[in-house]
C-alpha cells in the first residue's frame, strides 16, 4: 500500500482538483452548459494526468530542496522512497496518456495545450526561474492558468479573447495566493535557499504586491464581463463582490501582522477561485 500512496502523492492530487474546477469551468463556459460527457471525461481525466505527471517530474528535481525543508522532507523521491529516474519515467507515460486522451476525445489543440502547462511547469519554472528570481510563481504560475484554456478549446477547438481572459484571471490569481503561503513557511523556503518574495524583500513588501494583484483581479474578473456575451450581469455582481472581500482581506493583511491574517487570506484566496469559476459556470449555463 505504500507503494500505491507514494504514486499518488507524486501526483500532488490536492493541486489537482482545483486544475480540473477550472478546466471544467471554461468547457462550460465556451458552451453555455454541459458539453458532451466524451470531452468532459477526455479534459478531467487527461488534466489530472499531466497535471499529474507533472508534479512527479517536478518532485523528481527538486529532491533535495524538498529535503532542505520540513513541510515537504517526506516526499516519495525527498524520502528516498521514490527513485528520481523512477519519478521521471512515471511522469512522462502520465503525460503521453493524457496527450493521446485529450487528442482522441477533443482535439489536438487542446492536447498541445495541456502539454503547454506541464513544459511551462517543468522547465520555466522548477528548472529556470524556481531558483533564480523572486518572479519565479509570477511567470511560472502560467501553467497553473493553462486548464480553463485547455476548456475553451476542447469544446470550440479554437482560443478566443474570452479564454485569455480566463488564462489572465489564474494568472494573476496565483502569486498573492502562492505569496500568502511563502509568508507562512518563509523559513523553510529560506533554509532550501528558493529565493521567495518574502524571504528576499520581507513581508512588507510582499503585502504590497499581494494589495496590488487583488486590485488587478478585481479588474480583470469584470474586463472578462465585457468581452464575451457567455456572462450576465448576475456573474458581474458575484466577481465583484467576490473581489472586495479579497481586497479586504489583503487590506487586512495591509494592517495586521499576525499569522492568523496570513492563514485568512491565504484559505479566502482558495475559495474565492472556486466560487469565482462556479459562478460562471451556473451563470453561462442557466442566466
Amino acid at each position: 500500500m505504500q507503494v500505491v500512496s507514494d504514486h499518488i502523492a507524486l501526483t500532488k492530487p490536492r493541486v489537482i482538483s482545483l486544475l480540473l474546477w477550472t478546466a471544467f469551468g471554461g468547457m462550460v463556459i465556451a458552451d453555455r452548459g454541459i458539453p458532451a460527457l466524451t470531452i468532459v471525461a477526455a479534459v478531467l481525466i487527461g488534466g489530472a494526468l499531466a497535471s499529474g505527471g507533472a508534479s512527479s517530474i517536478n518532485q523528481a528535481l527538486e529532491g533535495e530542496l524538498d529535503v532542505a525543508m520540513r513541510r515537504t522532507s517526506n516526499r516519495p523521491v525527498a524520502s528516498g522512497r521514490v527513485g528520481i529516474r523512477h519519478a521521471i519515467v512515471y511522469g512522462l507515460v502520465l503525460n503521453i496518456g493524457a496527450f493521446a486522451l485529450i487528442v482522441v476525445g477533443a482535439n489536438l489543440l487542446a492536447a498541445l495545450l495541456t502539454l503547454s502547462g506541464t513544459l511551462i511547469y517543468v522547465f520555466i519554472y522548477t528548472i529556470w526561474l524556481k531558483r533564480s528570481t523572486t518572479q519565479n510563481i509570477v511567470i511560472g504560475g502560467a501553467a497553473g492558468a493553462v486548464p480553463p484554456m485547455v476548456g475553451w478549446a476542447a469544446v470550440t477547438g479554437d482560443i478566443t479573447l474570452p479564454a485569455w481572459y480566463l488564462f489572465a484571471i489564474i494568472f494573476f490569481w496565483t502569486p498573492p495566493h502562492f505569496w500568502a503561503l511563502a509568508i507562512m513557511i518563509k523559513d523553510d523556503y529560506k533554509a532550501a535557499g528558493v529565493p521567495m518574495l518574502p524571504v528576499i524583500v520581507g513581508f512588507n513588501e510582499t503585502r504590497r504586491a499581494i494589495f496590488l494583484y487583488t486590485w488587478i483581479l478585481l479588474g480583470l474578473t469584470s474586463l472578462l464581463y465585457v468581452t464575451t456575451d457567455h456572462l450576465s450581469m448576475m456573474y458581474l455582481g458575484g466577481s465583484l463582490a467576490l473581489g472586495v472581500i479579497y481586497i479586504g482581506f489583503a487590506g487586512r493583511l495591509w494592517r495586521n501582522t499576525e499569522r492568523r491574517a496570513v492563514v485568512a487570506l491565504y484559505l479566502y484566496s482558495l475559495l474565492y477561485l472556486a466560487l469565482l469559476f462556479g459562478l460562471m459556470m451556473v451563470d453561462a449555463s442557466f442566466i
